[in-house]
């Protein structure tokens, strides 16, 4: 089915150009703020007016009597300086809804005319490390637009670009080590030592002291844990790796974590304190294995360096690596299932995945003139940004050590993106902190050629979600709110509310309401907000049954479905009545509000998909429940007259399809039919 608002601005700018004798013209149509007023309104004749130089309401009246629109409005009004009123016949609006109710699958609603390939980045958790709150609003947010997309003919590509490669890897392979460690010696010393390195922050002396310390319990595993040749580990820390490979022995991620965290905080104290730590080499003259000393703080990057030279004297470093992307990816999976989202491993591809790639992409971007050195650095100075003194910022592409960043891996991607996925569009949904770089990042991708000025390159970013302090929601102990335990409060509360409003329910329908309604009730929180804006994290609001809130609408779903429950006992046969309706009768000013709104699902979806705004479909979710309830309250259904009864059996039937759509096919929300 066509939009209704697009039917109505091609044929009003029809009108418009032919009156103003001009070819191209816009009539901006748009939904009423008033409804008093109307259903729509045209914005456009003001314009047109001034650029043909006339008066805009006489030109309003000319195009008026220009139009046809008999088959769709009642007579177009004319107000103000310049504005057109429109008001939709009943008529109409009772053939769109039989339209509707004969596309049982789409809603009638229209898929897009030049469907276009759109990779998603999105969500995007790193190696080692729980998926926290920072990860929500990624995950949920990607979600719903590649549903929406998808929904409307678009090929969708999701892409998630986890962070698997870099320093970060050192760290997590250290971390791993340190635990392999702490079993041998009975002790997981890097959790009471790292509550120790952070409480003596400010006691120089004390830290130095506890630093070296540490340091020297490192350098003292690491040479013991030698069998055939210096530093094979062959003792202990590989023998451990071969248990968790075979399955043996068991890490769970949080102690991975934790370890990491360990393994970070020592390295960033350790800057500057001299303190040195052994690492082997091959000595080019035998090719034997000899020790190497190397800073304390630089050891999580010689660990990354041998990863990526790859070869048989990194059988380890390899092993370790292949482990932690399993088993990061496979808790992310879990919450990905429990926040009911379309990602899973086919849709990995990881910083890893362009390693090959960068040095080829300084080296065309070096080749073109773009990239310079600065400082020992190679940048890129895309023009247009500037610091506060007027200087031109970098896009640093490569240390003065040789090393690459993410802004490499991220143009490496844009390139694999447009070249080898084809990609029409590339949207980056993550927080707003990073608009500098993905505007920088997308500017340096023109530049070199890369994306055309036919792709779209879009940074759909997010703020914040707050604790009720007003800061970035964190644990008492100031940690990132792990996703998962926040996922399963939501769930455990949203057991009690269940627990008190329906203690008589069975237990498998208690537990299936309330992960419907504790999960969902977190993701059309996250939804409801314009998503450029931060918002205050409360289970109490978002868990509340009145408001625009997640129970709400899976209580005004419920409501309607328990019309049918009680249409068996009145034997009245919905089905039977809705499977031979022809003609509407829409005479009641709720039943012709109700309908209205209906028949504008399709104008929401667009609204939503082509600004990447999860806000604008709850928003008309809300209203559409709100009118149901108006339309019930005021419209008697089962107990209606013979000739009546048929229209409001669809008016209802129509609603709960489309709240359902809406929730559970487009914002992976779950519905139930009994709260």
């Amino acid at each position: 089915m066509k939009l209704v608002i697009d039917i109505l601005e091609e044929r009003i700018s029809t009108a418009m150009a032919a009156v103003a004798g001009v070819e191209v013209c816009a009539a901006i149509v748009r939904p009423a703020a008033d409804l008093k007023f109307g259903d729509y309104q045209v914005n456009g004749v003001m314009a047109l007016a001034k650029k043909i130089k006339t008066n805009p309401r006489k030109l309003a009246e000319e195009v008026v009597d220009k139009l046809d629109l008999g088959d769709i409005c009642e007579q177009p009004e004319v107000a103000g300086p310049g504005f057109i009123n429109l008001r939709l016949k009943p008529d109409f609006l009772a053939e769109k809804l039989l339209e509707i109710n004969e596309d049982a699958d789409r809603l009638a609603v229209k898929k897009a005319d030049k469907p276009k390939t759109i990779v998603v980045d999105f969500s995007s958790p790193n190696i080692a490390k729980q998926m926290h709150v920072g990860h929500l609003r990624s995950t949920i947010i990607g979600d719903a637009i590649c549903r929406m997309l998808e929904f409307l003919g678009h090929k969708v590509i999701r892409q998630n670009h986890i962070g698997d490669w870099g320093t970060q890897f050192g760290r997590a392979f250290l971390a791993m080590w340190h635990i392999s460690m702490g079993r041998d010696h009975k002790k997981l010393y890097y959790r009471g030592e790292l509550a120790l390195l952070r409480g003596r922050a400010k006691d120089n002396a004390g830290l130095a002291s506890l630093c070296e310390s540490l340091c020297r319990q490192h350098v003292d595993d690491w040479r013991a844990d030698s069998n055939q040749q210096l530093g094979d580990g062959e003792k202990v820390f590989w023998p451990f790796v071969q248990r968790l490979l075979s399955g043996e022995e068991h890490v769970e991620l949080r102690e991975i974590e934790a370890a990491y965290q360990y393994v970070t905080k020592l390295e960033e104290t350790a800057v500057g304190m001299g303190l040195l730590t052994p690492t082997r080499e091959r000595a080019p003259e035998t090719g034997e294995w000899r020790e190497k000393l190397i800073p304390y703080e630089q050891l999580s990057r010689r660990v990354t360096a041998m990863l990526q030279e790859g070869g048989e004297d990194n059988e380890q470093e390899q092993a370790v690596w292949q482990y932690l992307i399993k088993k990061t990816m496979g808790e992310c999976n879990e919450v990905y299932r429990l926040l009911v989202v379309t990602l899973d491993d086919r849709h990995v591809r990881g910083e890893s995945a362009y390693n090959k790639e960068l040095p080829g992409v300084v080296d065309e971007l070096s080749e073109k003139g773009f990239a310079k050195e600065s400082d020992g650095a190679v940048c890129v100075f895309p023009a247009g940004f500037k610091n506060k003194d007027g200087e031109a910022l970098p896009f640093i592409i490569q240390k003065s050590d040789g090393a690459y960043l993410y802004a490499t891996t991220d143009l490496a991607a844009v390139r694999y993106r447009v070249n080898e996925l084809k990609a029409d569009v590339i949207l980056y949904v993550t927080d707003s902190r990073q608009k500098m770089h993905f505007e920088m990042l997308f500017a340096v991708a023109r530049m070199a050629g890369w994306a055309s000025d036919n792709v779209e390159l879009t940074h759909v970013m997010f703020g914040s979600i707050l604790g009720e302090d007003g800061t970035p929601l964190k644990t008492r102990s100031g940690e990132n709110v792990k996703l998962k335990e926040l996922l399963k409060e939501a769930v455990e509360r949203a057991e009690a509310v269940v627990e008190e409003k329906n203690p008589e329910l069975p237990d498998d329908k208690k537990a299936e309401i309330a992960n419907a309604v504790g999960i969902g009730a977190v993701k059309y929180a996250d939804y409801s907000n314009n998503r450029t804006s931060d918002y205050v994290f409360s289970f109490d609001k978002m868990l509340a049954m009145e408001g625009n809130t997640a129970p709400y609408m899976q209580y005004a779903y419920a409501r309607i479905k328990s019309i049918e429950r009680k249409a068996q006992g009145r034997d009245v046969d919905i089905e039977t009545e809705l499977a031979s309706l022809k003609e509407l009768s829409l005479t009641e000013p709720a039943e012709v509000d109700l309908a209205k709104h209906i028949i504008r699902y399709g104008e929401a979806i667009a609204s939503t998909a082509g600004d990447y705004r999860p806000n604008y479909l709850t928003s008309y979710l809300y209203e559409l429940a709100q009118k149901f309830s108006t339309f019930y309250t005021s419209c008697p259904v089962l107990i209606a007259e013979p000739e009546k009864r048929p229209t409001r059996l669809l008016l209802c039937d129509l609603t709960a399809r489309t709240i359902r759509h809406g929730l559970s096919d487009l914002l992976g929300i779950g519905v139930v039919e009994q709260m």
